[in-house]
């Protein structure tokens, strides 16, 4: 059962991690000349680098919310398992804590999923997306996988 434990706090760990290594590194999308994320859109010219602030359009302002939203979702999830695992009658389950987790991954979800879309507009055509838009992507199954163990959990003495 320990080791159970240890396991599901890792997957929790690791999606936490993702979750705030996309949000805060700025490569959701790189090209030749710079590269873009959630905050700033940074380019290289001869003389030296420059960011600009991103853009004020509604639809980055809902994936930095959403991205937020899922770290802030996360964070609240790991801190409601550890209150339930001590408080939580023998034979309960975890819902509040799995419930929390599926947020956070369904925040995730549509914070990419806008960002796919919308970005064509914002970004050159010759760019691709980079390791942050990546990690997005790879945290939302281990999110969800997190929330679904812990909707699944018994438990025990």
């Amino acid at each position: 059962m320990l080791l159970l434990l240890l396991g599901i706090i890792l997957l929790h760990l690791a999606a936490l991690v993702l979750l705030f290594v996309s949000t805060i590194v700025s490569v959701w999308t790189t090209g030749e000349t710079g590269t873009s994320d959630l905050w700033y859109n940074c380019s290289a010219y001869s003389g030296g680098y420059s960011c600009n602030p991103a853009s004020t359009g509604e639809w980055i302002q809902a994936v930095q919310a959403l991205m937020i939203l899922s770290i802030i979702f996360s964070c609240l999830s790991l801190f409601l398992f550890f209150c339930q695992l001590f408080t939580l009658q023998k034979g309960g389950r975890f819902f509040l804590t799995g419930t929390f987790q599926i947020l956070a991954s369904l925040f995730v979800m549509s914070g990419a999923i806008i960002y796919t879309v919308m970005s064509p507009e914002w970004v050159p055509e010759k760019d691709t997306f980079g390791f942050s838009y990546i990690l997005a992507w790879v945290a939302f199954p281990l999110a969800l996988i997190s929330g679904l163990i812990y909707v699944i959990l018994r438990k025990r003495e």
